[in-house]
């Protein structure tokens, strides 16, 4: 429970001020319905995000305490009030050339067309946050992995990821086929939207593998015994995954957010709510880290990939088609479980066979 304490409190105090906001507009029947509202956004939030959280922790496993750290503090803080409120403001401000002031007030005091107009953009958003993930699916299933949960698919596609730019030759036909959903008025935008989530993806890329040409320098040198060389591929390697967790979490936070303005419209409960689930997943990842969770459950990481694809293909269909948020986060849900399961019989069989072979055994103890 040592992970989730800071999220206990933080959740107290988020609903204290809902309690409060719900009161001052609404009285007792406010209060009531406020922390309703709030509790059903903080369980959506996590209930969307915990594939987030699982390929969060396969990236964030092999980094220092000092980039966890930094991961728990500057990253909730870009997460929860940079995604899940600044952000639609922005959105809003750009797409309606408006102020940021006007923007904040019309969110306080007319929610409603505040939501109207963030909703008007939801076919970009989905196309950005669509097309992003998807890669982000893509570059795993079509990548040459050691351990596979579907092998007779896996081995096959990771053949076919051996084709340069495979990945973003696909997310480039769903993308064309996403714009001939969109209306006549929208889809330049869809598709203008769809090459910004490709090029920002590359773009980590980019400059995650220029990172990377350093680092290896770097390692080198540290092997050497330089201490200012390994303190510089620490940096670098943490700067690496920090860049490309903000990034994923963004695009996972656009459905979250958009999600919740189908349950209420009042900008401020929406921010709470998730924002207490912004902070358990964020917790949950360190604890799948710290357990060693990842390890022990081999398919856990393609679960959740498997999920992202499917919300990916799921905002993509947004584009024309509204699809329950139930359905998303069940989807999600579905997959991690049937990880999990496999997982457990991947180690059982592993069990008997170490079990009725004791060479095996020791030759992996060796």
């Amino acid at each position: 429970m040592r992970h989730f304490y800071l999220d206990f409190i933080f959740t107290a105090i988020a609903l204290a001020v809902a309690a409060w906001w719900g009161y001052s507009h609404g009285g007792m029947g406010g209060l009531i319905a406020t922390l309703s509202i709030t509790a059903i956004l903080a369980v959506m939030e996590i209930s969307l995000s915990f594939d987030n959280a699982v390929v969060n922790a396969s990236v964030l496993k092999g980094w220092d305490e000092f980039w966890k750290k930094i991961f728990l503090t500057v990253g909730i803080l870009v997460a929860v009030f940079g995604m899940r409120l600044v952000f639609p403001i922005v959105i809003v401000a750009v797409t309606a050339d408006l102020g940021m002031m006007e923007v904040i007030n019309l969110a306080l005091n007319d929610p409603k067309e505040y939501s109207a107009r963030l909703l008007a953009h939801h076919a970009e958003i989905s196309a950005f946050g669509g097309i992003f993930l998807l890669l982000v699916f893509l570059n795993f299933i079509f990548d040459d992995k050691e351990v596979h949960w579907f092998d007779w698919l896996e081995s096959r596609l990771a053949k076919l990821g051996k084709v340069d730019a495979m990945s973003v030759f696909v997310a480039l036909i769903v993308l064309m086929v996403a714009v001939t959903w969109a209306s006549a008025e929208q889809a330049n935008a869809v598709l203008m939207a769809g090459i910004w989530g490709i090029l920002i993806y590359l773009g980590v890329q980019v400059v995650s593998g220029m990172l990377e040409g350093d680092l290896e320098e770097d390692l080198e040198n540290e092997a050497s015994g330089s201490g200012a060389a390994a303190t510089s591929a620490i940096m670098k390697g943490g700067i690496i995954g920090f860049l490309y967790l903000e990034v994923l979490d963004a695009s996972f936070s656009f459905d979250g957010v958009i999600g919740a303005f189908a349950i209420t419209n009042d900008v401020i409960v929406i921010m709470l709510g998730l924002a207490i689930g912004a902070m358990f997943v964020r917790s949950m990842t360190i604890f799948l880290v710290d357990k060693g969770t990842l390890d022990e459950f081999i398919y856990l990481e393609h679960g959740a990939h498997y999920a992202i694809g499917a919300l990916a293909i799921i905002m993509l269909l947004s584009v024309k088609f509204h699809v329950p948020e139930l359905i998303t986060g069940l989807i999600g849900i579905a997959f991690i479980g049937w990880a999990l399961l496999a997982s457990l019989k991947h180690r059982k069989v592993e069990a008997l066979k170490e079990a009725n072979n004791p060479e095996l055994k020791t030759r992996q103890l060796d």
